[in-house]
């Protein structure tokens, strides 16, 4: 057989397998919410159609492998990127997200951080096409169906910490508090499936989330990313008790020095009957929703 025959086989064969591989790759009609699992950092996507969330980055390129098992090899866009707050286990693998795929929109929090590689973040963010969105309480965001609606900063918080009248901008003020105070702290919703996504927000902030959520009265909470990767200074009792998950997820490194997630943590969701995922002991945690049912896929 002449070569160039055997050329034109050969790409007839690669078009084919690559044909086949994008229709197995099509994105159905449910949610998947993803707990990648990034180590000791966050990292949470959530996949619609042809939509993409991505909530935080964890603190490496690992957050890449997880974008390519969920999102077609050929979807080079997300549309939105969250970073709840300027620490390097929820922006690291941002990095390497905004060098990979082109964001549509980053909504980050316009409080600043000096460490070396928030500021590389920043230069990377402002050299991209990405519209900027300082989140407050009450922002809203929606794709088709799916809504990513903003519980915390709170307008209070940032008022009294930001005397800048800037919006759109990364890093425009300092402050003397816990950075995790600042969590983006979100409800993601599709139909009658709700998710509370909280950062790493701290007892005092949970306490607040709870006062809001409880003035949801029509708004049930199925899914909790536990805060601050089950620490002791995270999750309040007020906030489980208000919310009720069913299940919550964990987002965990292995054998981590901080000893998260501690035992009263655990204690408290399992005292309350909520069903516990966590990354350090399953990996990815896949959750899908049709809008009505949802379930943890195997």
């Amino acid at each position: 057989m002449p070569n160039i025959w055997k050329f034109v086989i050969a790409l007839l064969g690669l078009t084919l397998i690559t044909a086949f591989s994008a229709l197995f790759s099509l994105p159905d009609e449910n949610l998947k919410l993803i707990a990648c699992d990034v180590g000791q950092g966050d990292a949470f996507l959530a996949v619609y159609k042809n939509n993409q969330i991505l909530i935080d980055g964890g603190p490496d390129r690992k957050v890449l492998d997880c974008l390519a098992k969920y999102i077609p090899f050929w979807d080079k866009n997300i549309e939105v990127v969250v970073l709840t707050h300027p620490q390097d286990d929820h922006y690291g693998g941002l990095i390497d997200v905004f060098r990979s795929y082109n964001v549509d929109t980053f909504v980050a929090n316009g409080v600043d951080s000096s460490t070396q590689g928030y500021q590389l973040l920043k230069n990377i963010v402002g050299g991209s096409s990405a519209r900027v969105v300082n989140p407050i309480e009450d922002t809203s965001i929606r794709l088709g169906l799916l809504h990513l609606d903003i519980l915390n900063p709170s307008d209070k918080l940032i008022a009294e910490n930001n005397s800048s009248t800037q919006s759109g901008v990364l890093g425009a003020y300092t402050t003397n508090r816990d950075l995790n105070d600042f969590s983006v702290v979100a409800t993601l919703s599709l139909g009658e499936f709700d998710a509370l996504l909280t950062g790493d927000i701290g007892p005092e902030i949970s306490n607040l989330v709870a006062e809001k959520m409880d003035q949801k009265t029509n708004q049930s909470i199925e899914y909790l990313k536990v805060p601050h990767h089950g620490s002791k200074n995270g999750l309040s009792l007020k906030l489980l008790e208000t919310i009720t998950p069913d299940l919550a997820v964990i987002s965990v490194g292995n054998k981590n020095r901080y000893g998260h997630p501690h035992l009263e943590i655990i204690k408290m969701l399992e005292e309350n009957g909520v069903q516990i995922f966590r990354t350090d002991e399953v990996g990815d945690v896949i959750l899908e929703s049709d809008g009505q049912n949802y379930w943890i896929k195997k």
